[in-house]
């Protein structure tokens, strides 16, 4: 059976729901400092530098980032519940940061405003053409100032096609239960995602697509929206993790430098 998908599913999934079927991984401090520790080695960090977490979700490399002192942070999503909850964790940490709504593509930042631009945890490829993911990243081009650096983690699709599994689940606790079934659809990976609890029953039941890149096709794109010294670090993963974690077990790392 196919999977339909709405080309905005990404404007409903990422909810409080959402934080619990990816708790494992977008809510373990011990693997966002793992990844903190890697980014901080491959892009030059200065205490005062500006640095734009774009689709950053609530924002936790960013937390991360400034309990080490980098304060300049500025953390932009489309979802505002993820934000509220960035936000949250961010007065309670005494953390400085931003936190803004907006579109990736568009995001009505000023130009050359970011001596850094990151796009962390597979967030690219959720929209529904390729000509969409050029976008985010000419406007993340724009947003840099001249000789600034892009770090992108996104999933290894050559390995998520090699080893694809059409069906997954897990357990959140001993309440409830996260299935997928998945479709592959050239590059494109279609999901539908339910979710049931033994004392509430259904609690979501919602498809979404995300589009994969190889590490060559990545090298292309990055190249194509401008930026120059592109490298593509493979076999990127944060913790040894058992069983199937979807998008985040291999990833790529690219890191590119907008022409001083």
């Amino acid at each position: 059976m196919s999977i339909d998908v709405n080309p905005d599913w990404w404007k409903s999934l990422f909810d409080d729901l959402y934080l619990l079927t990816d708790a494992r991984t977008i809510a373990d401090d011990e693997l966002t400092k793992k990844e903190v520790d890697i980014l901080c080695q491959l892009l030059p960090l200065q205490d005062e530098d500006k640095i734009l977490d774009l689709c950053g979700g609530q924002g936790r490399h960013s937390l991360e980032l400034a309990t080490r002192g980098f304060n300049g942070c500025t953390v932009l999503d489309y979802s505002d519940v993820l934000l509220a909850k960035g936000r949250a964790t961010a007065a309670e940490k005494e953390c400085r940061l931003e936190f803004v709504q907006g579109d990736a593509k568009n995001t009505n930042l000023e130009g050359a405003s970011f001596d850094h631009v990151m796009v962390l945890g597979n967030s690219l490829g959720y929209l529904p053409h390729p000509a969409d993911d050029l976008q985010i990243l000419l406007e993340a081009g724009r947003l840099l100032r001249p000789g600034g650096w892009l770090l992108l983690d996104v999933t290894d699709g050559n390995i998520v096609r090699e080893r694809f599994a059409p069906n997954a689940w897990h357990e959140i606790d001993e309440g409830i239960v996260v299935c997928r079934q998945r479709q592959l659809d050239d590059a494109v990976i279609k999901c539908r995602e339910v979710v049931l609890c033994k004392e509430q029953g259904l609690l979501r039941d919602q498809t979404y697509a995300i589009r994969t890149y190889g590490a060559e096709r990545l090298e292309h794109l990055v190249s194509e929206a401008g930026f120059s010294g592109v490298s593509v670090q493979q076999g990127f993963a944060s913790s040894n993790m058992k069983g199937d974690y979807g998008f985040m077990n291999h990833r790529l790392l690219v890191r590119a430098r907008k022409q001083a």
